[in-house]
């Protein structure tokens, strides 16, 4: 077999290894939460699902206090001022509500995309999310292991030294070339999220467990907190048809389990 096979494949073994080593987080990583502090619910959402669910907790807030209200065609419009917050997320989603916009094109707009982006960032200060820099070359390099696996498959089936395909070096190449190639796969899945946020997002669910009825929770802030920690579920119980026609829910067909809101 070609010796610049096993070039090739010690290549990407070695793209693989130090894309690990660049998601692996020198973290202020604490085991739960602190006492009885609970970070802002638009923090725990964009933990949990990103920029949309950011959005989508803000907007819930909002929401409560009459400052949003649903569009036509599943959009969300401003209903008067955003109230009395200080909230940079609430206020830059409010901010953005020109116009009605679906919740897509809204989580893009310029004033929510800064507010989100700097909560963004005090999450990677804390640890929470992964540096952005680390984050992107990380996968850039697991997109090159497959390309790399690939060349050093074609280098010992068909390069110089070899006398053509064969299905021993194939069966070589597949053995040694698939593993790195599902590892990076898997890889490429992990959550921009660190494992001390998912600590924290497991503890708090633990403590806060999604009810069975809406009528088990008053306070609006709790409300937000189960949002920010369930999604869609939450939605659904606590805001059902705010969330469906402003066309929140991933799934906007799905049944409410308690009446409409």
């Amino acid at each position: 077999m070609a010796t610049g096979m096993w070039w090739f494949i010690g290549a990407a073994w070695a793209e693989l290894l130090l894309a690990a080593a660049l998601l692996r987080t020198r973290s202020r990583e604490s085991g739960g939460v602190a006492g009885d502090e609970v970070p802002p619910p638009q923090a725990l959402a964009l933990l949990r699902g990103g920029r949309r669910a950011a959005v989508t907790v803000a907007l819930v807030a909002l929401h409560q206090r009459g400052a949003v209200a649903a569009g036509r065609k599943h959009t969300i419009r401003a209903n008067g001022g955003p109230g009395r917050t200080s909230d940079p997320v609430q206020l830059g989603v409010h901010g953005a509500l020109h116009r009605a916009f679906a919740l897509r094109a809204l989580s893009l707009r310029p004033e929510a995309r800064r507010a989100v982006d700097a909560l963004r960032g005090e999450l990677r200060g804390a640890g929470l999310l992964r540096p952005a820099a680390r984050l992107w070359a990380a996968r850039a390099l697991l997109g090159c292991v497959p390309l790399t696996v690939v060349a050093g498959a074609a280098t010992g089936l068909l390069g110089p030294g070899t006398p053509g395909p064969s299905a021993a070096n194939l069966a070589v190449a597949l053995a040694v070339g698939v593993p790195t190639v599902l590892a990076a796969v898997a890889l490429l899945r992990m959550p921009p999220a660190t494992r001390a946020a998912g600590r924290l997002l497991d503890d708090l669910r633990e403590r806060y467990p999604l009810p069975a009825h809406r009528r088990e929770v008053t306070d609006g802030r709790l409300v937000q907190l189960y949002v920010a920690l369930y999604g869609d579920p939450a939605l659904a119980l606590f805001l059902p048809r705010f969330s469906r026609e402003g066309g929140l829910l991933d799934r906007p067909d799905r049944e409410s389990p308690a009446g409409s809101a």
